[in-house]
């Protein structure tokens, strides 16, 4: 039961961004990271592209950042550190008690259907201050409030244990790609004497030896590994394109849209459903890699978790054999390959590369063997990244199945304590 005589602005300060002039806003680091909206959200916490020197509304560290604008109105995520906050953020934090925070997002999660459609906007909805202020607070004491928040609490810190999990594989998966293929470590290992026989290495495996030359020579594109050769992108991956029209989709098939995709992460843990959906869609399959080609400087690239459909936005890549996923993965996720799709991307205000360009870009091919070595060490860490996303969505539903009934008291809380503990959690 809830007590509508109390609302969200007596419990929780609600601070509505504010943009900073745009002389004062750079890409180079200076001043306090700036997030403008959810483009800059990931998973859990943000990731900004802008900083500010002149921030006119801040959110600290553990408030809620809540997307009032935009595409993804209601999206919310964690302030890991300090922000200046622009129009398209509200940062949300309890007047009394951090501890309770996790209620107070919980709270407004199960408002957030009901905000929505109150909601003002002619294209995308706006959430304005006096909406969230007139969110009901459940009618609760103290004690119990605290103790739903750490129920709640220990179930968004199991996921975000799971995301820095699947954060920290990624990071290794790229350490080693570039040691082996941009910088050419194990070769260099072997020429200076730092790398012997039967000897292991870190990412350099005893019985890979032999898989290495010990001499680099020269190419157009510089010193390489010698039996390597130049080559292009489209000799190993291809672009399937399998177009498909919404009258032939089921609704409750997957979809990945752009905002789905969060910046330099492979890992695409959110996704959202083909119903309604009115225009053509291309089919991917899990494992294949999408690459956001729409403002590809956005830098959105991963690894399908599902599969389903997603926009004609995004590219599908796949590997041509299944022995070159790890090395595929590696260019097209890498800043230089960015650059180079963006070098090249056509129109001005919507700028979009295409697939006949980046097959061609060029790159060092090692011999198969060596790049089956590499799948072999990146394949388990995709897939536990894969499983990771899965079991946060599964305890991302848990909660968001408890909650209603802990407030309403249909379910106690040493019950759900109990049923959490039983699952090691």
């Amino acid at each position: 039961m809830k007590n509508q005589n109390v609302m969200l602005e007596q419990i929780a300060d609600i601070i509505m961004g504010q943009s900073p002039p745009g002389h004062t806003c750079n890409t180079d680091g200076i001043g306090l990271p700036l997030l403008n909206g959810p483009s800059e959200f990931g998973p859990y916490h943000p990731h900004p592209v802008q900083y500010t020197t002149d921030p006119r509304k801040r959110a600290r560290p553990g408030d809620i950042l809540f997307c009032v604008r935009g595409s993804t109105t209601g999206r919310m995520n964690w302030a890991d550190r300090e922000y200046a906050i622009g129009r398209g953020i509200a940062a949300i934090r309890h007047k009394k008690h951090p501890e309770l925070q996790p209620l107070v997002r919980a709270v407004i999660e199960h408002a957030l259907p009901g905000l929505l459609i109150q909601a003002t906007g002619s294209t995308f909805p706006n959430v304005s201050y006096d909406l969230l202020a007139a969110i009901p607070w459940p009618s609760l004491s103290l004690p119990e409030q605290r103790a739903i928040a750490h129920i709640l609490g220990t179930l968004d810190d199991k996921i975000e244990l799971l995301r820095r999990m699947s954060e920290t594989l990624e990071e290794m998966a790229r350490a080693i790609f570039k040691a082996w293929f941009v910088d050419f470590l194990p070769v260099r290992a072997k020429m200076e004497g730092r790398w012997q026989r039967g000897q292991s290495l870190p990412g350099l495996p005893a019985h890979l030896y032999d898989l290495f030359p010990d001499r680099l020579v020269p190419s157009e594109l510089g010193e390489i590994p010698e039996g390597w050769r130049v080559g292009t992108l489209g000799q190993i991956a291809t672009n399937p394109r399998r177009a498909v029209q919404p009258d032939e989709i089921e609704p409750s098939t997957p979809y990945i849209a752009l905002e789905h995709m969060p910046k330099r992460r492979i890992a695409l843990s959110e996704w959202g459903t083909a119903k309604g959906i009115e225009s053509s869609k291309f089919k991917f399959k899990r494992g294949e890699i999408l690459f956001g080609k729409l403002r590809p400087y956005f830098h959105k690239v991963g690894v399908a978790p599902i599969d389903g459909v997603c926009s004609t936005d995004i590219l599908v890549i796949a590997p041509r054999t299944s022995l070159w996923f790890g090395f595929v993965l590696g260019h097209v996720s890498s800043i230089e390959f960015v650059e180079y799709t963006n070098a090249g991307a056509t129109g001005t205000r919507m700028p979009r590369t295409n697939w006949s360009d980046m097959s061609r870009y060029t790159l060092v091919l090692p011999p198969e063997p060596v790049a089956e070595a590499f799948n072999v060490m990146v394949q388990p860490m995709m897939r536990r990244i894969i499983a990771s996303i899965h079991e946060s969505r599964a305890l991302a539903a848990l909660r968001d199945a408890i909650l209603p009934k802990l407030i309403r008291g249909e379910i106690r809380v040493k019950d759900a304590e109990r049923f959490l503990e039983e699952r090691g959690l």
